[in-house]
């Protein structure tokens, strides 16, 4: 795959906007391609999936009298109800939410101001409020579509969390989220997503590091991060800024506390993990 070339100096880490939603939901859609199916197999293949497989095809045996058929019926069936209920159990990407109301994140991003970029200063790249006021007028331009009232886009906003994009030069090329169940001195991050054209140059740690800072400005003494399982490329990235599995060191201050809301993976069939934790100290 040919890889587009990218000075991290130009780029913008700041709120997403609602002309920037589309670029957004494009973004999340790409990054999630294939998780479902791997999880669905990795699901299939769990010991004490096998097992309960084998017993339905065994009692299949005795009323369809093909044990190719008693072993297809037991294995479809699963497949559907998995694909009806995973969505709705794990979201997209790290998220417990099937929806994300991307409108509500949106809300007030203009007065947000940017993320930390440490490769800014020397590109000499500055990115005042009043740039940022002319950039969102000229892309509101011509645009049209219902707007709900402002006090039910507050609320929103409350719940839904926040969504930061990766901008250069107007281009949204990453983003990530906080979600909104994150609470006083934790954060929470998920679907962390980066276009195919420039992974691996650096835009995902600077993405999640931008969080980071803000976290910790905010009086945040530990991160989240949730991972669709199983994903050993998420795995080792997040090893990689310092995170570990939850659970891994036992015995730490204050995890105890929070394990309700932030410890435990989402489970699904047969109580199986379907997304891994990852904890990292501020």
């Amino acid at each position: 795959m040919v890889k587009m070339r990218l000075d991290l100096g130009n780029v913008v880490l700041r709120r997403m906007k609602e002309e920037d939603i589309e670029a957004v939901k494009a973004l999340i859609k790409e990054g999630c391609e294939g998780t479902e199916n791997r999880l669905i197999l990795h699901l299939l293949t769990r010991p004490l999936a096998l097992l309960l497989l084998a017993m339905l095809s065994s009692v299949l045996r005795f009323v369809v009298h093909s044990f190719i058929v008693a072993l297809l019926i037991p294995v479809f069936l699963v497949i559907v109800y998995l694909k009806l209920t995973i969505p709705r159990s794990t979201g997209i990407l790290g998220s417990s939410r099937t929806y994300w109301d991307y409108l509500g994140s949106s809300f007030g991003a203009g007065a947000e101001p940017a993320l930390p970029n440490p490769h800014a200063a020397r590109a000499g790249l500055v990115v005042g409020p009043e740039k940022a006021r002319r950039r969102k007028k000229a892309r509101e331009k011509g645009q049209t579509g219902e707007r709900a009232d402002e006090r039910q886009l507050q609320e929103r906003a409350r719940v839904a969390g926040e969504v930061w994009v990766a901008d250069s030069e107007g281009e949204v090329l990453g983003c990530v989220a906080r979600d909104g169940r994150s609470r006083q001195g934790a954060f929470r991050v998920c679907r962390l997503a980066v276009q195919s054209w420039y992974r691996r140059k650096g835009l995902g740690k600077l993405l999640v590091e931008g969080l980071e800072a803000r976290a910790r400005q905010g009086g945040a003494r530990r991160v989240y991060a949730h991972v669709p399982f199983p994903s050993k490329v998420g795995e080792t990235f997040f090893r990689k800024l310092g995170y570990r599995l939850y659970g891994e060191t036992s015995g730490l201050q204050g995890e105890e506390e929070e394990e309700e809301d932030y410890g435990g993976p989402e489970k699904g069939w047969l109580g199986l993990p379907l997304t891994k934790v990852f904890v990292k100290d501020l």
